[in-house]
C-alpha cells in the first residue's frame, strides 16, 4: 500500500531521517515530564507545607525549573551528552546554534564496544533533531534540582537556593548523567539505569539529605508541627506527577517502540501496587489511611521502577512495587525514629526514604528482575539479565550496587562543597525571624489573603452569621513587611 503523501515528501523541515511519529511522541515525552515540575511539583509542594511557606516552596521550584533550563542550553546538556571528556564528564559547550539543534540527534560516546575493541553495538542516534533531545533531557535535570529542593524547604536561604541551583546541575548532576546515560564509564560497563532510578531519584534523594545537614533544621515548631496547607491541591499535584511519569519512562528508550509501552504499563502498574501496599501498611499499624501516605506510596512506587521500567516483566513490577510500598515505609516510620543520623537532619519531605532508598531499591532490584528478551530491545550490552535469569545476572547486581556507590559517594562530596562555598557568602538557612513568619518575610506574599493590608472588613459586603451584628469590626493588621497580608486583629 502505497504511503500517504505526508509520509514521504522530503524537504528541508523534513529531512529523509525524521520519523515524526518519534518525534511527536519525544515532544509529549518531554512535556509530560515538564508538567511534572511544572506545575505539578510547584503545586504539590505549595500544597504539602504549612500555610506560611506555600509561596516560598512555590518559588523555589518555579525558579529551579526556569534556572536550570538556562544553563542546560548555555553548558549542562554537552557536560552530560557531549563528547568525552573524563571518564565522568563530557565536554561543556552551548547548545544554541541552529546547526547543532536541527542536525539528528545523537549521543556522543553511546556506541559500545567488545573487549578486544570490535564494535557491539551502534551509537545511539534517535530519528529526530537535536533539539527535541535537548529540551527532553532538560526536563529530566529541571526535576531531579525540584525534587532536591523537596529535602529544605521551609528554612533554606532563597538566594542562597538561587546561587546553589546552577552549580549543583553543573557539578553534580551533569557526572551522574555522563556516566550512566551519556557514553561515561559506568555505561560501557553495562550499568542499568533506564530512566534515572540513579542519575535522578537516587542522587536528588542523597544530594537532599546533605544539603538538609548543611542549612541546618527548621524551627522547633515546624518541626514538631507541619500540617499540609490544602490536601485536595496536593492530591492535584500527585496525580500530574503521576500521570507525567508515563513520558518520564515511555521517553526513555528515545523512540516511540514496544519499549517504550512495556515502560508506561509497568510505571502504572508498580505505582499502583506500591500504593495499595503503603496504604494497608497505614491501616494496619495506624488504623486509618493516610492520603498523604498514600501521596508518598504512589511516588516511591513510581522511584522503584524508574531505573527497570522497560526492562522487566509486568509481574516483577507488582513485585517491586509491593517492595515499594513497603520498605521505604520502613525506613520512614521504623528506622528513621531510632536512628540519631536520620533524626538529626531535617529533610522535610522525606526525599530520602522516597528517592533516594526507593531509587536504590529499583537500581537493585532491576539487577535482579531484567529480563533478557527486553534487555536486548533497548540495552548496549549483549546478553544483559537479572541475576534471577542466571547467566551473566550476578554480575549485573553486583555493577549496580558499585554504581550505587559512586552516584552515592559523588553526591555527598559535591553537594558538601558547593554549599560550604556559598556559605562563605550567602547565610544557608534564614535567620529565625524570616523563620517564625514566613512568606511575608520572605517575598512580601501570601499564599491566601482574603483582603489586603489596611483594608477594613465591610460586614456588609460579606454575607453569612457574623454580619448580624454590627460589634464586630475586624481588620488586617498592617505588615512590617512588604504589601503581605498577615493575621487578623478583632476589635471587640
Amino acid at each position: 500500500m502505497e504511503l500517504p503523501h505526508a509520509y514521504t515528501t522530503i524537504t528541508p523541515a523534513v529531512p529523509e531521517w525524521l520519523n515524526k511519529g518519534d518525534n511527536a511522541w519525544q515532544l509529549t515525552a518531554a512535556t509530560l515530564v515538564g508538567i511534572q515540575s511544572m506545575p505539578g511539583l510547584v503545586i504539590l509542594y505549595a500544597s504539602i507545607v504549612k500555610k506560611k511557606w506555600a509561596v516560598n516552596s512555590a518559588f523555589m521550584a518555579l525558579y529551579a525549573f526556569a534556572a536550570v533550563l538556562i544553563c542546560w542550553v548555555l553548558v549542562g546538556y554537552r557536560m552530560a551528552f557531549g563528547d568525552k571528556l573524563l571518564p565522568f564528564w563530557a565536554q561543556g559547550a552551548p547548545a544554541l546554534g541552529q546547526k547543532f539543534l536541527i542536525t539528528r540527534a545523537k549521543v556522543p560516546e553511546s556506541g559500545h564496544f567488545h573487549d578486544d575493541g570490535r564494535p557491539e553495538s551502534e551509537t545511539v542516534e534517535p530519528y529526530y533533531p537535536m533539539a527535541s533531545l535537548v529540551y527532553f533531557q532538560f526536563t529530566f535535570a529541571a526535576i531531579t534540582m525540584i525534587l532536591l529542593a523537596g529535602s529544605v524547604l521551609g528554612r533554606m536561604n532563597i538566594r542562597a537556593w538561587m546561587a546553589f541551583v546552577p552549580l549543583w546541575l553543573i557539578f553534580s548532576y551533569t557526572v551522574g548523567a555522563f556516566s550512566l546515560w551519556g557514553g561515561g564509564f559506568l555505561y560501557h560497563w553495562g550499568v542499568i539505569d533506564y530512566s534515572g532510578g540513579y542519575v535522578i531519584h537516587l542522587s536528588s534523594g542523597i544530594a537532599g539529605f546533605t544539603a538538609a545537614y548543611w542549612v541546618g533544621p527548621r524551627l522547633k515548631s515546624d518541626r514538631e508541627r507541619f500540617p499540609p496547607n490544602n490536601v485536595l491541591l496536593m492530591l492535584a499535584g500527585a496525580g500530574l506527577l503521576w500521570m507525567g511519569w508515563s513520558g518520564f519512562n515511555g521517553g526513555a528508550p528515545y523512540a516511540a517502540n514496544i519499549d517504550a509501552s512495556i515502560a508506561v504499563l509497568n510505571t502504572n502498574i508498580c505505582a499502583a501496587t506500591s500504593l495499595l501496599v503503603w496504604t494497608s501498611l497505614d491501616v494496619v499499624f495506624f488504623g486509618k489511611p493516610s492520603v498523604i501516605g498514600a501521596v508518598q506510596g504512589m511516588m516511591t512506587g513510581l522511584v522503584c521502577i524508574t531505573p527497570g521500567a522497560g526492562l522487566v516483566q509486568s509481574w516483577a513490577a507488582i513485585v517491586m512495587g509491593m517492595l515499594a510500598g513497603s520498605v521505604p515505609w520502613v525506613s520512614m516510620m521504623v528506622l528513621h525514629k531510632k536512628s540519631s543520623l536520620l533524626q538529626k537532619v531535617d529533610d522535610t519531605l522525606g526525599v530520602f526514604h522516597t528517592h533516594a532508598v526507593a531509587g536504590l531499591l529499583g537500581g537493585i532490584l532491576t539487577g535482579l528482575f531484567a529480563e533478557p528478551a527486553l534487555c536486548r530491545l533497548i540495552l548496549p550490552v549483549t546478553n544483559s539479565r537479572g541475576a534471577f535469569y542466571g547467566g551473566s545476572g550476578g554480575f549485573q547486581l553486583v555493577k549496580q550496587l558499585v554504581a550505587a556507590m559512586f552516584v552515592i559517594g559523588w553526591n555527598i562530596v559535591s553537594t558538601t562543597i558547593i554549599l560550604l562555598g556559598i556559605r562563605l557568602f550567602i547565610p544557608l538557612r534564614m535567620p529565625d525571624d524570616q523563620l517564625m513568619i514566613g512568606d511575608d518575610a520572605v517575598h512580601g506574599e501570601e499564599a491566601y489573603a482574603l483582603w489586603g493590608d489596611g483594608e477594613k472588613y465591610d460586614p456588609t459586603r460579606h454575607s453569612g452569621w457574623n454580619n448580624t451584628s454590627s460589634l464586630y469590626a475586624e481588620e488586617i493588621a498592617p505588615s512590617p513587611y512588604i504589601n503581605g497580608a498577615r493575621g487578623v486583629t478583632i476589635n471587640l
